[in-house]
């Protein structure tokens, strides 16, 4: 299967037609799923399946204006290392028409980066708990809770179906370049096999 690029909103190369996809609220899908909307599933799906270090991937991201993600928690020590909140877990999950509130007001920082923002970081405030509803793609309904780096992952997904980007949540003085962050979080965790 041919798969679709990433489009990036700081991506010069890209007319700002193509980027406006990333600002606007994505197609909400009816039930059952059309046969395109089940191939555009599948190519969301195998463009996430594609990458090594991928938390999440929304439809929007590769230019599909429709309310899928894709993402995991995996239980991953490595994954723990960097991200000690990762408290739940949940396999590859995709979801259509995903919804989630905060339980509280308890926000808690953390960085985050995005195929859909090239080279930069953010320490990103988002609820530590939330409420979760959506869809399977055969149309059985889920809800639920989460918390931590979980709800943080399903938090920056949904926010893609609905044309916001995790700079929306920063100065853009806060903005760093992801080499920096990266070198900064290694300084900042206990010596670890990386």
């Amino acid at each position: 299967m041919d798969l679709p690029g990433y489009i990036a909103i700081n991506d010069r190369k890209l007319k700002s037609e193509v980027k406006k996809i990333l600002r606007m609220e994505a197609k909400t899908l009816a039930f059952p799923l059309s046969k395109e909307d089940i191939v555009s599933v599948s190519i969301v799906e195998a463009k996430f399946d594609q990458e090594e270090n991928m938390a999440g991937l929304a439809a929007p991201q590769i230019g599909i204006s429709k309310k899928i993600i894709v993402f995991e928690a995996p239980d991953d020590k490595k994954l723990k290392k960097w991200r000690p909140d990762l408290t739940q877990t949940m396999p590859k999950t995709i979801w259509i028409n995903a919804t989630y509130t905060g339980i509280d007001n308890d926000k808690r920082a953390d960085y985050e980066g995005c195929f859909s923002v090239n080279d930069l970081a953010g320490d990103v405030s988002r609820y530590y708990k939330i409420k979760y509803t959506a869809y399977t793609p055969e149309g059985k309904f889920v809800e639920g809770e989460a918390e931590g780096y979980l709800a943080r992952v399903i938090q920056h997904e949904v926010d893609h179906t609905m044309g916001k980007l995790f700079i929306d949540y920063l100065d853009p003085s806060e903005c760093m370049d992801i080499t920096q962050y990266r070198k900064l979080r290694k300084e900042s965790l206990p010596k670890a096999d990386f």
